[in-house]
């Protein structure tokens, strides 16, 4: 009795409906951890290169020289020196006009760094929509493979002379299972997808209150040249 109920072996004797639903939530489930890992490691390089790139920034370098050093090195994964490269070479560009305007120029400047702020965006919540819709919906899909091992448990009582707990037993913990499973996919996509929407929102905020002091300093350089 309790070789037929252990784990491996309700898996095995699940009907094929059930063993669907659980190589499903298995998948989503290694699907999911794939990801968290790969949001884990985008997130962690974000936070780094954001202080490193302020560091600079604030340093009291010629922003003509950091220009060119960024532009070199260039590094995808940093945030704010994206926004900043944007920003100064929309700048460049109009200031290089001969009729340039200044209210033109800052429009400009604040139009390229709003698109920068975009792609950083696309790229920072890449891949949470999934995690969100494994963490919702995997308890109702392991709930539906339980639903259904509990129809089968109970069918077969109808060729059973006497219905016993023994004989339903093994049904009902195999559809009991693809829930327990269902739950070990969502929870750690729930919380997962908590935690990087949070530290995604709080460095959105960080390159928005980047994107407003550097648009300051070139509001100012640009009416000074006038």
């Amino acid at each position: 009795m309790e070789d037929k109920l252990s784990i491996w072996s309700l898996v095995l004797n699940a009907s094929l409906v059930v063993q669907l639903v659980m190589l499903l939530l298995l998948l989503a489930s290694f699907l999911s951890w794939v990801m968290i890992f790969q949001r884990n490691q985008v997130m962690r390089k974000a936070h780094r290169a954001l202080r490193q790139f302020e560091d600079r920034f604030w340093s009291g370098i010629d922003l003509g020289q950091l220009f060119r050093e960024v532009s070199q090195t260039p590094d995808a994964g940093s945030g704010a020196e994206n926004i900043f490269r944007a920003g100064l070479q929309e700048y460049t560009r109009l200031t290089q006009k001969a009729d340039s305007d200044p209210d033109m120029v800052m429009n400009g400047v604040q139009r390229a760094m709003r698109v920068a702020m975009a792609r950083e965006e696309e790229r920072l919540e890449r891949h949470l929509p999934f995690l969100a819709t494994v963490g919702s919906t995997s308890p109702y899909v392991g709930l539906f493979g339980t639903v259904w091992g509990i129809m089968n448990a109970f069918r077969g009582l109808a060729n059973v002379h006497q219905a016993t707990l023994a004989s339903v037993a093994p049904g009902i913990s195999e559809a009991l299972v693809a829930t327990a499973i269902g739950l070990f996919a969502a929870i750690p996509a729930v919380i997962a997808y908590n935690r990087f929407s949070s530290q995604s929102e709080g460095l959105l905020s960080a390159y928005d209150t980047f994107a407003d002091e550097f648009s300051s300093i070139l509001y100012r350089r640009v009416h000074r040249a006038v």
